[in-house]
């Protein structure tokens, strides 16, 4: 497996992976993610498997602890250094389930967050995947503010052990 930074080739494949896992109100269009590919790929990971793109985990830094419904939406250039990683998409094609593919991009995330000298990494999740994040060391922050997509969410914090 294979991790890198995301390429305009991806688009395809990771909208693909998108529409299977995520409800058609949570789903992010076509355009917005040609525009997060274009406008952040720096914090725009995918995971490859024999030349394939297995999954992917995507979203803007930000200065807050928690990720806004705003992000979902509007996408603008990263600064450099400081503040989160949000996470706006994490998910797995169907037929790369079950192999870590999930595991190793939050690993690579982590890393990412040393590099470019963040505080840790932010996201919203349903309350069946808390446990999971909590497995990677994501705190549970409480009840999210977020109502993207009609769902209730929770935040979720990792942050870096310095």
């Amino acid at each position: 497996m294979i991790i890198r930074h995301v390429t305009p080739t991806d688009l395809d494949s990771i909208f693909q992976i998108e529409t299977a896992n995520f409800s058609p109100a949570e789903v992010a269009g076509y355009e917005a993610m040609k525009s997060r590919i274009a406008i952040i790929p720096d914090t725009f990971l995918v995971a490859e498997i024999d030349g394939q793109v297995a999954g992917y985990i995507e979203g803007p830094a930000m200065t807050e602890r928690h990720l806004t419904d705003d992000l979902f939406k509007t996408v603008v250039k990263n600064p450099v250094s400081g503040g989160y990683i949000t996470v706006t998409s994490l998910s797995v094609a169907e037929k790369f389930q079950d192999q870590s593919v999930g595991k190793r991009l939050i690993q690579a995330l982590k890393e990412l967050v040393d590099q470019q000298e963040r505080a840790g990494i932010s996201l919203t999740c349903h309350d069946y995947l808390i446990g999971y994040y909590e497995k990677h060391g994501f705190k549970n922050d409480g009840k999210s503010k977020s109502t993207y997509g009609g769902g209730i969410w929770y935040d979720m914090v990792w942050e870096i052990q310095k």
